[in-house]
């Protein structure tokens, strides 16, 4: 599957590095450059993520690729070793296409991995406050798996001392939930605000305005924070963001409150900001609400928040 020229897949690298949705001739960038120091290997999931399902490849100079995939919660991987690296691109992306014969070119054997370890279940009341916490964050919608499964630990523990709740506890109810969602999303029709709203800020970010989603907890904390997103850039005049709390108020349908501003701190670069902002919200499918005084935040309403799970 492809969106808007990207395949629908996230790409981590040893270096901490992560892209989503790119074409397929990035991947295979990706692909060719892993082997150095800090830069082994990439993993790649399609998105939305179902949990246990990628594939990978591990790789250093002089070396074979060793390239591996997994079906699902299941104990094994399957794995192999090839010399091309345009080989291995190309088989990554005709699996994050879910194309039939995807694998041609390759042959796999199976890894046993060691059988998962049994998980108590947790007392019922404690397993109702943990799923309340869950679907609030899926309608979030901006973490992933591993990060739900950390935010769950965190909440439920609310100050104790120790954790009620075990990670192993939290990993099966997000992702039954999880699971839950992305099979809910898979009957949204056409893009979403959220949608419309993360391409509204692609636009801007190519018009030198450093755009961020669920950025930071608090408006205080966005606007400490943002001017270290636009450092080393060339070319950037201005800023726009929205935090963690104003999506959970989107997500309780109350709309979205983005704040703005010029990197130079004028009123009349800070004015102009807001005015790309708007144009690129009305670009994108969006109400925006603004009476053009820099001291105010835009307000996008009304706003269906419907945001499409990744991982």
């Amino acid at each position: 599957m492809e969106i808007d020229g990207g395949l629908a897949i996230k790409v981590k690298t040893e270096n901490r590095q992560t892209h989503t949705r790119i074409p397929a001739a990035r991947l295979r960038e990706l692909v060719h450059r892993i082997g150095g120091d800090d830069d082994h290997f990439l993993v790649v999931q399609r998105t939305p993520d179902r949990p246990g399902v990628f594939i990978q490849v591990a790789h250093t100079r002089g070396g074979v690729y060793e390239f591996q995939h997994r079906t699902g919660q299941v104990p094994y991987m399957w794995v192999t070793e090839v010399q091309d690296p345009d080989l291995v691109a190309g088989v990554m992306a005709r699996w994050a296409r879910q194309e039939a014969d995807w694998d041609a070119g390759v042959t796999w054997r199976r890894d046993e991995l060691a059988p998962p370890q049994e998980v108590p279940a947790p007392d019922p009341e404690l397993a109702a406050r943990a799923e309340e916490f869950v679907r609030r964050l899926l309608d979030d919608g901006y973490l992933g798996i591993e990060r739900l499964v950390q935010e769950t630990v965190y909440l439920v523990q609310d100050g104790a001392a120790e954790p009620p709740l075990s990670p192993g506890q939290a990993r099966v109810i997000v992702e039954r939930l999880w699971l839950e969602r992305v099979e809910q999303q898979e009957a949204w029709s056409g893009p979403t605000d959220p949608d419309r709203l993360e391409r509204a800020f692609a636009a801007l970010e190519g018009e030198g305005v450093v755009a961020r989603e669920d950025f930071t907890c608090c408006r205080s904390c966005g606007m400490a924070e943002i001017g270290a997103e636009a450092d080393g850039r060339d070319g950037v005049r201005g800023f726009v963001f929205f935090h963690q709390q104003g999506t959970r108020a989107a997500a309780e349908g109350h709309g979205l409150s983005l704040y703005y501003g010029g990197f130079d701190d004028s009123e009349a670069t800070t004015t102009a900001v807001g005015h790309q902002v708007v144009a690129a919200l009305t670009a994108a499918g969006l109400s925006a609400r603004w009476d053009g005084d820099p001291a105010k935040a835009i307000d996008v309403t009304p706003l269906n928040w419907r945001k499409r799970l990744v991982g």
